[in-house]
């Protein structure tokens, strides 16, 4: 089964997961790319996003699965498929004999914390010095309620940078299933243990994946 590595990025950031499946579904219809579909009573495209993207959430590494109806050479698919998208959802690159995804484990992602006020000289470290607590409890909201959560556990690693007096950069390889992390609670723990550090606005990214070595996963 063929796979595409893309990038959702600008005003896309705003398309919700199953918006973005449309998305897909047409721009396949539009560049005369028929994709197959499953069996039984609902047939559905056979079209899959892995690790769907929180809105408002920017990725250069996003990995979609899709099976069609006959083969074509990969880069005929992504020119096609390109030139069908909407602005800011781009095929990177399109390729043969994924890994299989039960193997990705690792995301890095990278925040923007931006302040409307003038912050600390000291932020970088007051925040890099929470992340270093041998327990940090937040809140994780799911389809059963509210739980709390140890994000510790679930980093591998982690970077504070401050870019200026109104910017802090954190930067964290972290878990992205079983368990997953959700980088946005890194800025709630900042919210509730921090809250003279907490953030008027975030900007979150994924920069790149990996498996459990550390190995870019395609």
């Amino acid at each position: 089964m063929p796979r595409a590595l893309f990038e959702k990025a600008g005003n896309a950031r705003y398309i919700s997961h199953l918006d973005l499946m449309r998305v897909f579904q047409r721009a396949f219809k539009r560049a005369g790319l028929p994709l197959t579909h499953t069996q039984g009573f609902n047939p559905r495209p056979s079209v899959s996003i892995a690790l769907p993207l929180s809105l408002g959430v920017e990725s250069q590494c996003e990995l979609l699965d899709f099976e069609l109806e006959r083969p074509y050479a990969c880069a005929e698919i992504r020119e096609k498929l390109n030139a069908a998208l909407i602005d800011g959802v781009y095929i990177r690159e399109v390729y043969e004999q994924g890994q299989k995804l039960k193997n990705l484990t690792l995301l890095q992602s990278r925040l923007v914390l931006e302040y409307d006020r003038h912050i600390s000289d000291d932020a970088e470290d007051v925040i890099q010095s929470l992340f270093s607590r041998p327990e940090l409890i937040v809140e994780k909201k799911g389809k059963n309620g509210t739980t709390q959560q140890d994000i510790i556990p679930m980093l591998r690693r982690l970077a504070v940078k401050k870019l200026s007096d109104r910017e802090v950069e954190i930067t964290a390889l972290h878990s992205c299933q079983n368990p997953s992390l959700n980088p946005m609670q890194l800025s709630a723990a900042i919210t509730k243990y921090l809250p003279g550090l907490s953030p008027d606005y975030v900007r979150c990214f994924r920069e790149e994946i990996f498996d459990t070595n550390e190995t870019i996963f395609r």
